[in-house]
């Protein structure tokens, strides 16, 4: 199979169930930005971190992954099974959150992003993660989305903030707090 079709020259794509839409349809903002994020998570994945936090990447961007296929679908009785997210999956990042907050001092005040590469990575993650999040509430006001993705979406913004004050911690770097100038 090629990886060029040469059906979307005219600026249309599939969706799962065979509808085309124009390639800056809701769903296809919904789910690029979900393959953003997988993307940019694999690049932290590929530093130098421990390996349960790597492999709990790999978990979460098969999630991702399972979110984009789940907003790609737009059928009511798709010849493909497609792929859910379940409670069990809000489950296993809430654990994470709450392992790693354990570990971590209470937090007195914003922070802001950097110190290091690791660190900066985390919070871009977890920008993408919350316009992710924006873009697809938008598109469940028109069409509907199934409520464990949107809850899942938004905790795995509240895990990659976790992740980087766990990654400071970890790398050493101090946590600039955010000091409004007021």
């Amino acid at each position: 199979m090629k990886i060029y079709t040469k059906t979307g020259d005219k600026g249309t794509t599939s969706l799962i169930g065979g509808k085309r839409v124009a390639k800056y349809h809701p769903r296809i903002e919904a789910y690029g930005t979900v393959d953003e994020l997988i993307s940019n998570i694999g690049l932290l994945r590929d530093q130098s971190i421990d390996k349960d936090t790597r492999l709990f990447l790999i978990q979460i961007q098969d999630r991702l992954m399972n979110c984009a296929s789940i907003l790609a679908a737009d059928c009511s009785d798709c010849k493909v099974r497609i792929p859910k997210i379940i409670p069990e999956d809000i489950n296993a990042i809430e654990l994470e959150i709450d392992k790693m907050d354990n570990l971590l001092d209470p937090l007195a005040s914003f922070i802001l992003p950097g110190g290091h590469p690791i660190v900066s990575m985390c919070h871009i993650c977890r920008t993408i993660c919350r316009r992710c999040e924006r873009v697809i509430i938008k598109l469940s006001e028109e069409t509907p989305v199934p409520e464990n993705l949107i809850i899942y979406i938004n905790r795995l913004s509240d895990f990659f903030f976790v992740l980087s004050r766990k990654m400071a911690k970890y790398l050493n770097i101090d946590q600039i707090p955010w000091k409004p100038s007021v």
